[in-house]
C-alpha cells in the first residue's frame, strides 16, 4: 500500500493581522501600475480575496509569520486598508512554491468559468469589472466555443489560445478544425499569424465558405497556394514523426538503462574513462540525464 500524502499547509486556515506578517520581499512602487496588480486590486475591492495567502511560523513564533506566497494580494490589502488576512499555515518554509510552478489558466477553462457564473446570474459587467477588462472581452469568452467543434476544442482544452485564433478556426470546416488545432499544440504556437497561415493554407473544400478562400489580406494567391504545397507536406512529416516517436523513445530508455547497468562496472568505466574519455563523458552524460529531450 503506497504511503499517503502528507499536506503541506494546515487545511484549516487563520486570521492573522496584516502587522504578524513579515514579505520575504518588497513589492516595487511601480508595480501598482501593471495591469496584473490593478486586476487583483480591482478582484479584491469587489469580492475580498479568493486565495488565502501562505505562511510560516517565524522560528517557532506564534505571532510572526514569513510570507511565502501572496505578496501583491498582500499589498493591494495594505493599500485597501485591511488590518488583517486570511492565511494558511505551511508546514515547511518553502517558497519553490504553491503558484509559481502552477500554469495560467487555458483559454478554454476560462470560457468555461465564465459560461458557468453567467449562468449562475452573474452580469458580464461584473465579471469584467472583478478582472478590470472590456466587457466586449468577457462577451468573446463567454461564446469562445461558438462554430468550433468538440473534437478540436478538446485538443485546445488546456492550451493558452489566443482569442483571436478562434476566428479562424470557425472558418473551417470540423475536420479542418482538428488538423489545425493539433498542429498548434505540436508547434507549440497559439498566435493569431500562425492561426492565419494555417487558415490560408487550407484546401477550398475543406472552408466553410470557399468563395473567400483566397481573400486572406496581404497574400497573393501565389502565395497561398505555395503555403497549401508546403502545409500538406509538414503534415505528412508530422505524421511520420508521431509514428516514430514511440519507438524512438523506447529506444532510448533501454540504451540508458544499458548504460547505467554498464557504468556500475568499475572495470568497464575506468578503461573507458582511461582510453576514450571523451566518449566516456558523453555516454555518462545520456545515462544520468533527467530528460529524455538532452
Amino acid at each position: 500500500m503506497s504511503k499517503p500524502v502528507a499536506l503541506a499547509f494546515d487545511p484549516q486556515g487563520i486570521v492573522l493581522p496584516i502587522t504578524s506578517i513579515l514579505p520575504l520581499k518588497q513589492v516595487k512602487h511601480s508595480l501598482r501600475s501593471t495591469q496584473k496588480y490593478q486586476q487583483v486590486l480591482s478582484s479584491v475591492r469587489e469580492i475580498g480575496v479568493i486565495e488565502p495567502l501562505i505562511v510560516f511560523p517565524q522560528n517557532g513564533a506564534l505571532d510572526k509569520f514569513m510570507l511565502l506566497d501572496g505578496h501583491i494580494r498582500l499589498e493591494v490589502l495594505k493599500q485597501l486598508g485591511a488590518e488583517d488576512a486570511r492565511c494558511l499555515v505551511s508546514t515547511d518554509d518553502e517558497t519553490y512554491t504553491y503558484n509559481k510552478r502552477v500554469n495560467r489558466m487555458a483559454t478554454i477553462q476560462e470560457h468555461s468559468m465564465i459560461l458557468k457564473a453567467t449562468r449562475n446570474g452573474v452580469s458580464e459587467e461584473r465579471i469584467a469589472k472583478v478582472l478590470k477588462v472590456d466587457v466586449a472581452t468577457i462577451k468573446q469568452k463567454r461564446d469562445l466555443l461558438k462554430g468550433i467543434c468538440s473534437e478540436a476544442a478538446e485538443v485546445l482544452k488546456n492550451s493558452r489560445v489566443s482569442l483571436g485564433a478562434f476566428y479562424y478556426l470557425r472558418k473551417v470546416k470540423p475536420m479542418r478544425q482538428i488538423e489545425v488545432a493539433e498542429l498548434m499544440v505540436a508547434a507549440g504556437n497559439y498566435s493569431i499569424p500562425y492561426a492565419k497561415a494555417l487558415y490560408a493554407a487550407t484546401p477550398a473544400e475543406m472552408l466553410l465558405d470557399p468563395e473567400k478562400h483566397k481573400m486572406v489580406r496581404g497574400m497573393s494567391p501565389e502565395q497561398i497556394a505555395k503555403m497549401e504545397k508546403e502545409m500538406e507536406g509538414l503534415q505528412c512529416d508530422l505524421k511520420v514523426v508521431e509514428e516514430s516517436h514511440g519507438n524512438q523513445v523506447l529506444n532510448l530508455v533501454l540504451a540508458r538503462g544499458y548504460l547505467a547497468k554498464l557504468f556500475a562496472n568499475t572495470r568497464v568505466t575506468r578503461y573507458l574513462d582511461q582510453h576514450h574519455a571523451d566518449i566516456f563523458r558523453e555516454l555518462k552524460s545520456m545515462s544520468e540525464g533527467t530528460s529524455l529531450e538532452k
